[in-house]
């Protein structure tokens, strides 16, 4: 737990955090303005899940965002679909985040909710979506969530799974780390910015390599499983029922 004294830095415009202590409960504005900037291909991610929609939306489906944040997906997948009828719930822990969504949604379609989805109920879904959640969902408990979504998801069903990742040794992790670095510097963050997200997320951001998360993909019951994006230390998965 943070420190209430602990002095708080900067890490992008209008976003500041402490040592070990990142948390979503930032302005919905500058935070999607910060992680397009912190992931390569971010909004291009969106859109391809998007696309991928189309193969798992039968009429009535049921799609869950789980970490949906300000609820662009969702709107994505529905502005895609206008006449389609289907259900989406957005899922997410912060409700400053939650209220921004329920806000910039304007479909009777999408429904959102400030909840753990480690407690949430479940409904038989169609396709179920983790856009750069998993990595902070403890590793401890991690395949109990995964385990949660494959016995939730109708036969043919699909997960996505989005994550940053970590290499399978330390040349190719300092490699990665170093183009990610240049990514940054490239979308004009400063040094000072980079270092103290770095130390925010001490604890809280804990990746796997690919073959772990394949592992508890695998040990959750999934056995068909695609990579559908890959970009330095940053990687999208299909998983189907």
């Amino acid at each position: 737990m943070q420190h209430e004294n602990e002095k708080k830095t900067e890490v992008d415009s209008g976003i500041t955090s402490g040592n070990a202590g990142w948390t979503f409960d930032v302005p919905p504005a500058e935070f999607e303005n910060h992680i397009e900037k912190s992931v390569p291909f971010y909004k291009e991610g969106h859109e391809l899940i998007a696309q991928i929609s189309d193969f798992f939306l039968p009429e009535n489906a049921l799609v869950y965002d789980i970490g949906t944040t300000t609820g662009a997906i969702p709107r994505k997948i529905l502005s895609r679909h206008p006449e389609k009828n289907v259900r989406i719930i957005g899922l997410d822990v912060v409700d400053s985040m939650i209220g921004y969504a329920r806000q910039s949604t304007n479909d009777p379609r999408a429904t959102f909710i400030c909840e753990n989805a480690l407690e949430h109920e479940f409904d038989n879904a169609n396709l179920v979506i983790m856009y750069y959640t998993q990595q902070f969902i403890h590793p401890s408990v991690r395949i109990d969530l995964l385990k949660k979504i494959y016995n939730s998801l109708a036969w043919g069903g699909g997960l996505l799974v989005f994550e940053k990742v970590r290499a399978p040794d330390a040349r190719f992790q300092d490699y990665m780390s170093q183009l990610y670095i240049e990514f940054k510097l490239d979308n004009e963050f400063s040094a000072d910015q980079i270092l103290n997200k770095q130390r925010s997320l001490k604890g809280v951001l804990e990746p796997f390599s690919e073959l772990g998360n394949r592992t508890l993909f695998e040990e959750a019951g999934f056995r068909d499983i695609l990579t559908v994006f890959k970009y330095i230390c940053f990687e999208g998965w299909l998983l189907i029922k």
